[in-house]
This record gives structure tokens, sequence and C-alpha cells, in this order.
């Protein structure tokens, strides 16, 4: 009898292990969302090794080569003192065709889709009106932005519809690409996933001191890489499925600016790409169709000190990188393909104009060795679960709690894991983008090894794969409530955020 109900546990466990292996091979597989085996290191980079095709894309299967890339404009800055900067935000419905003849139902910043960039100097005291023309309550958040708690634009800062709220603030960090995205609790990756959405740019002495490619939608361009799920009829579909639910909504096609498949026109010579992982969820493996090797020279907070040479990049939810690609050894009409993980989504052609400088700065800016003795306390995350059941330090959102109270102008080391998927083991599971308001951080190690050179800037986003320990340190110069949190958007909207106080 004994042995008969050993027996039976046994095959329950076997049938549990096995269930549970097929239920992860169902929802991405091992390692879940991350490309390649776990992102491993290779050129300088976070790399994943796993160069197949991605078979749920259809961006082969549409129309190809016959959109220009739209270049999102420079929003106007209203007031002509140099050292101030005012401008006027308008979240508002609209319309666009992204498939030819089904217009799609869409959320914009002042146009038809997304939002124009909003550019500024360190140093300048802005301020901006956001109006709500939307029929529900929303947020605006600097992402990226050392800013108060009270101008973050986290889920306490709900603009109502018919309302405006008027942020101010001084630029008080370096040259960088930043965006601005709503963060209202439970309606971010809807609200995203709709349009709103669009880039914030800091320039600075130094870095319009560097011959770098800036003549702005020329050699100086923005790519706004999103993936989306269009049904028949041409609309966005943000009905989520478990699948969703579980990973983090993806779409079966991939747009940048708004476009599917577009081409843009570059001169002959090097050319600046500021790129933003503006999707829900997805995780790109960014290459260049001809495997040609490119300059990383800027992370999510500003330039890199020196540029790193690169034929791979991964970049998750949230993270940026500004890119330099040389065109000069091209002929004119000649084509090269942007690819995620072997799909091309976006070509670059070649004219005979030559633009820009001839070579790459070798020096770029200098940022600070990360120093763990100025570190007043080191504090811990650790990133749970998929789905609803998704949790850091085995909390949830709540509004009405403070998990953290830090000192203002404290230096802290913080120690972000993800702990995978237990007793399968850590290599299965999935990988989470860690994204803390309110400051910039250097990566110290991850696993105890140093990061690569690629990560070793400014970071307010960072990637951590299944089993991974990631230490970064940052000093906290603004006062306020701020959040911190997965940027899988669903999984934030789930719960995996939490909230520090600065005081």
């Amino acid at each position: 009898m004994v042995k008969k109900i050993v027996m039976a546990a046994l095959i329950l466990l076997i049938l549990l292990i096995v269930g549970g292996w097929f239920f992860m091979r169902g929802f991405g597989g091992m390692n879940g969302n991350m490309p390649g085996q776990g992102g491993g290191m290779m050129d300088g980079g976070m790399m994943g090794n796993d160069n197949g095709e991605v078979e749920d894309m259809k961006n082969d299967s549409l129309a190809d080569g016959g959109t220009s890339l739209p270049i999102p404009p420079i929003l106007k800055d209203e007031n002509p003192d140099p050292g101030k900067a005012e401008f006027t935000l308008v979240a508002q419905k609209g319309s666009m065709e992204f498939l030819e003849g089904k217009p799609t139902d869409t959320f914009e910043y002042n146009g038809d889709y997304l939002g124009p960039v909003i550019r500024v100097k360190t140093g300048d005291d802005v301020s901006i009106k956001v109006k709500n023309e939307i029929d529900e309550a929303t947020t605006v958040h600097w992402h990226g932005l050392e800013v108060d708690g009270d101008q973050d634009g986290g889920p306490h800062s709900g603009i109502q519809p018919g309302t405006t709220w008027n942020p101010q603030f001084k630029i008080e960090q370096n040259a960088a690409t930043l965006w601005y995205h709503p963060h209202l609790l439970h309606e971010t990756g809807e609200h995203v996933y709709k349009g709103l959405a669009g880039l914030f740019i800091i320039d600075d002495e130094d870095s319009e001191n560097l011959d770098l490619p800036n003549e702005y939608g020329v050699n100086d361009i923005p790519l706004i890489v999103q993936d989306k799920q269009l049904d028949e009829d041409g609309q966005f579909t943000y009905d989520l499925s478990m699948h969703d639910v579980m990973m983090g909504l993806q779409g079966d096609t991939i747009m940048v600016n708004g476009a599917i498949n577009p081409y843009v026109e570059v001169p002959k010579g090097k050319v600046r790409f500021r790129l933003l992982n503006g999707s829900n969820a997805r995780i790109y493996q960014f290459q260049l169709s001809n495997n040609q090797k490119f300059y990383q020279i800027g992370t999510d907070g500003g330039l890199l000190e020196k540029p790193v040479e690169m034929d791979q990049l991964i970049l998750s939810s949230a993270e940026r990188a500004e890119l330099i690609v040389d065109f000069s050894e091209y002929e004119e009409g000649e084509t090269v393909e942007l690819t995620d993980k072997g799909t091309s989504f976006m070509k670059f052609i070649v004219t005979g104009e030559e633009k820009g400088p001839n070579k790459v700065p070798s020096k770029l800016v200098d940022i600070p060795d990360p120093d763990e003795t100025m570190a007043a306390r080191t504090r811990k995350f650790v990133m749970s679960g998929m789905g609803r059941n998704v949790s850091i330090n085995g909390k949830q959102m709540d509004m009405d709690r403070i998990d953290e109270q830090l000192k203002l102008h404290d230096t802290e080391i913080w120690e972000i894991s993800n702990e995978g998927m237990g007793m399968m083991g850590n290599n299965m599971g999935m990988a989470h983008p860690f994204h803390s308001h309110g400051t910039q951080f250097l990566i110290l190690d991850r696993d105890e090894n140093p990061p690569p050179p690629n990560e070793r800037g400014w970071k307010d986003t960072i990637l951590v794969a299944p089993g991974e320990k990631v230490r970064a340190i940052a000093t906290f110069d603004h006062k306020g409530l701020f959040m911190y949190h997965c940027h899988i958007l669903e999984h934030e909207d789930a719960g995996m955020m939490g909230q520090f106080n600065v005081e």
C-alpha cells in the first residue's frame, strides 16, 4: 500500500514538472522573452546568440519601401527668453492609416500619432502645460528626467479629462535622449500602446562641442521602435490574452516612428540614430542586415566616455541607445536594413550627398568611476513571478504604502535580482527591465562581473535576466515620491511596482 502511494506521488510530481515545462514552452520557452540564451555577452555588449527568424512577425509580408520614415517634429518653445522654455502638450484622440485604406483609432500628443520632440538645454527653466482632451484620466511621466516627485508625472499625478497639469522644473543633468509617456495606475500599457509617447532631448555645451552628427532629421535621426497587433480592420487590439498577461503584450508588426517597413535616406557619411525601444514588452536584438559594425555612443542617461564598437545590440522596453553608423563606403542608391533577430523592419537608402564629421571622436564625456564607499546603504529588490503574480520583494503596488524611505542627497547601492522560476531552475523564466524614477544609475556589476563597455554609462532602465543579480549605484538629489517597477507595461499594470520617498 505504501509503495503504491509513493509511486502515485512520484508519477504526480513528474506530471507536474513535465506539464510545467510544456506550459513554459507555450509562453516563450526557455529564458522566456530573452533573445538568445539568457543575454550572453558578445562584442562588448549585452547580446543574445540566437539568430533564428521570428516566426510570428508580419513585416516581411507587408508592403515594403513605400513609406518614408516620419520624423517627429520639434515642439515649439513658446518663450523666446534664453534659459527659459515653455511648451504646450495636448493628449487627444486621433486617427492614422498604418495599413492603406484602414484608419486606426489612436491616442496622440499634438498630432496624428506619438508626440513631438521636446528639446531643451541643461540649465533651462522648463514649464509644460499638459492638456488632457481624451475622455479618461492620464498622466505624463518624464522618463529619465531628474526632477522632484511632484513634477515627475507618476500615478499620483492624474490629469482628469478637460483639465491641465503644469509641471515646472530646472534641467540639472547632462545631454541625453529621454522620453515621455503616461503612467496612470493599471492603464499605462493601453495608453502607451495607443500612441501616447514621445522623445525628450537634452543638449549641453559638452555635447554641442563634440564633432558628432547634429543635423536633426538628416544625420541625427530619432527611431522610436514599437511592435503592434493590428486586426483585420487596421485597429490596435489591446484585449489581453493569457499570453499577454504572462509575458507582456507583443505585436506581430514592428513600426518605426509610427510607420511599417519605412525607408529613410541617409547621407554618405556618419549618421547618428537616437534609438528608443518604445514597445510595451518586446526585447529587441538589433543588427544591420549585412552584419556591419556600428558604434554605440550613448545610453539611457547620456553619452558614454568613449564609443563602443558593436555588431548587435539588445534593448528592452524603455531603454535608449545613441548609435553612429558609417555609410561612407556605400555607393549612391545602395541600401542596408535594420533587423530584429533576422526580421527586417526598416531600410536605409544612401544618397550621394556627403555630410557630417569624418570620424567618430575617440573621447566623448567624463563619467565618474563609481565609488562604493560613498554608499550610505544597500537595498535589495527581488523581481519575481509572471502574469498576475508578479511582484517586487514579494509585494505588489499599493498607492497607500511607501515601500522605501530614502534621505535626500544620499548615495545608495541597489541590488536588483530576478529569481527566475525557482524549482524549475534559475535559467528559466523571464527577463525583467527594472526602471527607477528620479535618478540615473551606474552599473557596478552583473553577477559580480564588470558591466559590458556599452553599459558603463548612465542608466535608468536595467535589463535583468532570469537568475541574474545586478548592482547599481545612484545619488538621490530630488525629493518626493517616486516609483520603481518592471517596464514590461503589463507587469507594471499588474502590480510589479513599488514606491520610495526621498526626504
